[in-house]
Order: C-alpha cells, then structure tokens, then sequence
C-alpha cells in the first residue's frame, strides 16, 4: 500500500517514483561532506545553496516545510537571528483574516515559512505547461537510484544514503543535445539522467548565472558553474530534508559508545557474580 502511495504521489509530481529512477544513465558518486557517520554539512555551502535556490529555483519550486527561522538552526546555513528577521521581511505573506473578515499581506516573521511562488496548484500547473513544479523540501531524500547487488550491502555498512543528492545533481547536469534519431516531443527537454531522457524542467543553470560571496582577493572561493551550482543547491535541499542530520549522527555515536562501555560493565559484572558458582 505504501509502495502504490508513492508511485501516485510521483505520478501527480511529474515525476518519477524511486524505483523507477534506475532506468536512467546511473548517476557518479560523489563525494559529500555530509556523507558516512561522521560527516557534517559545510555551512558555506548551504549558504551558497540557498542563494542558488532563492535566485533561479525559488520562482517556481516551493519550499513549504521549511520556516526562515530554520535557517538559524545549530547544523544549519548558519545565519544569526538578525539575519533571518531581514530575510523574512523582504518576503510578503498572506496572513488573516482580520476584524473585518478580510485577507491581508503582511512582512515575513521568522516563524512563518517560505511562501508559495504560486496561490494554487492549478496556478502553477497553468504556468508550467500543464504540470505543476514539485516541492523541493524533501526531494534529495524522495529521489534515488538503485545501485544493485552487491553495493546495498556495503551501503549498509558504510552507511552510504547519497543516492539522493547524487541523482538530483546528475539531473541539473544532464542537459544536453538530443541525439541523432532521438525525438524529443514538444515542451520537453533532453536529459541524460532523468528516466526516459526528457523532462519538462527547461535548463535551470548555466555559468556564471549566480554570483557567489567574494574572498579578499575579489574571486570567488569556488567556480560559479553549473555543476558548483548543482552541488551546492543540492546540498542546500539535502539540508532542507533532514535538518537534524548533524545532531542524529552525534547522538547515534553517543549512543553506541554507551552501549559498549554498558556491554563492558555487564559482562565484568556477569563474570564477577558467576566466578562464586562452580560449573
């Protein structure tokens, strides 16, 4: 039952369910700072993310599950308190009704959440030809790939989880010429990654579109092309979908520490009670 949900939910999406997702070219690896039991998110590049998300993304995808004060969170983007206030301010969201029974628009508070590009479903889709652009909240953990025997079960002991991400920059990635021979039909795009190698997604990136923080030396620390951008966004939304990546890690390593320093005292214990009685 749940399998046949999420195959719906990806179908009214426009998109592909995960298991799907295979039939494309399989995406490169690649190597995240959040990935293995140890990793953490890269602070400047969530911030970065979010500039590449809010510049070219954010006219179209909606981020409905994430407030402006997220952004400010430990293991976060990392933006102060000050920061998020002028954010949401910059932003008008629909609030009400008042006394009056009316509707209004009022300045963003920290605690509001990032409003719609469009009012409606309907809206977006009549925008879009015909199909309405996903959130983007959870997306690197909805899309994935399968890797196949016998990598799932090294995953499981490396704690591989990046098939997400990785599919999702093979996609921003994947723009190119169709072709000889290939047709592509009307208001889709070729994609080498995407399942069956046309999407509706017109080409969201190019080089140089976003311009990144400059360092002291006035260059930016990373190249502004799109397959940075890519990363970056993807990282961003990697965020976005688990933001308390950071404190389960720690937590999990806490708590298998204290089950073997637990294991050690009870098997002392079991030893130091059992060495009375003769076996």
């Amino acid at each position: 039952m749940m399998k046949r949900t999420l195959l719906i939910a990806a179908a009214v999406l426009g998109l592909s369910a995960p298991a799907i997702a295979s039939e494309g070219s399989t995406p490169p690896q690649l190597k995240w700072s959040f990935s293995g039991p140890f990793g953490k998110f890269d602070e400047a590049q969530l911030q970065r993310g979010f500039k590449v998300y809010r510049e070219v993304c954010s006219s179209c995808h909606s981020l409905n599950y994430v407030a402006f004060r997220n952004l400010a969170q430990p293991g976060g983007p990392g933006f102060s308190e000050a920061q998020v206030r002028a954010l949401a301010a910059e932003y008008k969201v629909q609030d009400g009704p008042n006394e009056a029974g009316d509707m209004f628009e009022r300045a963003g508070r920290p605690a509001d959440h990032f409003p719609a590009p469009f009012p409606n479903e309907n809206a977006a889709a009549a925008a879009n030809g015909g199909k309405a652009p996903p959130d983007l909240s959870l997306m690197p953990k909805a899309r994935t790939y399968e890797r196949g025997f016998p990598w799932f079960i090294f995953d499981i002991f490396t704690q591989f989880a990046e098939t997400g991400p990785d599919y999702v920059v093979a996609v921003l990635n994947g723009y190119h010429e169709a072709p000889a021979g290939f047709s592509v039909p009307a208001g889709g795009h070729y994609n080498t990654s995407f399942p069956g190698n046309v999407i509706a997604m017109p080409k969201p990136l190019s080089d140089g579109q976003v311009e990144y923080p400059k360092g002291p030396d006035g260059k930016s620390p990373v190249p502004e092309t799109v397959d940075q951008y890519a990363r970056d966004v993807t990282a961003f939304l990697m965020w976005t979908a688990e933001p308390h990546l950071d404190a389960r890690k720690r937590i999990g390593f806490q708590v298998m520490l204290f089950l073997l320093v637990l294991s050690g005292l009870l098997y002392f214990t079991k030893k130091k009670i059992w060495a009375r009685v003769e076996h």
